[in-house]
């Protein structure tokens, strides 16, 4: 069952006990399967980033009605294909905002970036310039092309991007009114958590030291969403993360299930753990920065679609709808 918390915040000592004892090296982050959804109301287009010379494929969710609307940037996980994104592939956000009026871009790509302007170019990874395009050249577009007030913004992200929102949301003050973190890791600074990120761009074929050089360069704490958490004054942020321990729903990461997959519990468990590990402190952070925090740690809860598809839901009604309207 999955708790809730604003304003000042009381955890249960069997959670905050079961998540700091806890201590587990990141081997990953998330990654895709399955099969998009189509709807009459979306389009696919190409926005050319300058900043990065190359085209980005963009799939818009455009918002129902007339007028200006809201807009919410939807980010994808460590493993982003540059041809889809793992929110069309893997949950039902066509269907839920078809009948919203908030503009939804999703950007395609972005694999092990951590949605960041890179210090140095990256042999793998080449010239990454996604918080450039993400906050000035995608914006622009869709003031230009989709009737986007260009005032009313938010931005959510999930493990990977859910670091990378709250980043953004902090090192943009007054672009976004409203962030979501689902299962994110927001200590970047702190040596577990940096090196969970080492290794998690290192997967995707990247050098870490290209992003933001060496850690514990002053890049990395530019880049620390607990370090700049006071930035969140004002902006209102939903933050959530499981235990790693399996729900009803999770079986195939349950030990005592028929359908236990070893390889699973191994990828989807630890990584949901630290996120409980990480996401703890920076609730606690963000709400004495007075920003309007809302906190959703669940007692079960793995690295997977189907509970970041429902946090997405209860976000949209908590946090993102009061904050841009739709």
């Amino acid at each position: 069952m999955g708790r809730h918390y604003s304003g000042a915040m009381r955890f249960p000592m069997s959670l905050a006990a079961r998540v700091f004892a806890l201590t587990v090296a990141v081997s990953g982050m998330a990654a895709v399967g399955g099969q998009e959804q189509a709807h009459a109301d979306n389009t696919l287009v190409t926005v050319h980033s300058a900043a990065m010379n190359r085209d980005i494929p963009v799939r818009i969710l455009k918002a129902a009605g007339a007028g200006p609307a809201p807009t919410l940037y939807l980010l994808d996980g460590l493993r982003a294909p540059d041809n889809n994104n793992g929110w069309l592939i893997n949950t039902d956000v066509v269907n839920f905002f078809a009948n919203k009026h908030v503009n939804v871009a999703i950007p395609f790509g972005g694999g092990g970036t951590f949605y960041s302007d890179w210090v140095n170019d990256d042999p793998k990874l080449g010239h990454v310039r996604w918080e450039t395009f993400l906050t000035r050249e995608l914006p622009n577009v869709m003031r230009s092309k989709f009737g986007s007030d260009g005032v009313n913004n938010a931005i959510a992200g999930l493990s990977m991007s859910g670091t990378s929102a709250l980043s953004l949301a902090e090192r943009h003050p007054g672009l976004y009114k409203a962030v979501v973190s689902l299962s994110g890791y927001p200590t970047a600074m702190a040596p577990a958590f940096a090196q969970g990120i080492q290794v998690s761009v290192a997967q995707m074929g990247g050098d870490s030291n290209n992003m933001w050089g060496a850690w514990p360069s002053s890049e990395w704490v530019q880049h620390d969403p607990l370090v700049n958490a006071h930035k969140l004054h004002g902006t209102k942020v939903y933050i959530s993360a499981g235990t790693g321990l399996p729900g009803a729903a999770d079986g195939a990461v349950n030990p005592l299930d028929p359908k236990f997959d070893p390889v699973r519990f191994i990828q989807l468990v630890p990584l949901e753990t630290m996120a409980g590990l990480s996401t703890l402190p920076f609730a606690l952070a963000a709400m004495s920065s007075g920003a309007d925090t809302k906190v959703h740690l669940n007692e079960t809860g793995i690295h997977w679609w189907n509970h970041w598809q429902n946090r997405l839901h209860e976000a949209w009604y908590e946090t993102i709808k009061p904050a841009i309207g739709g």
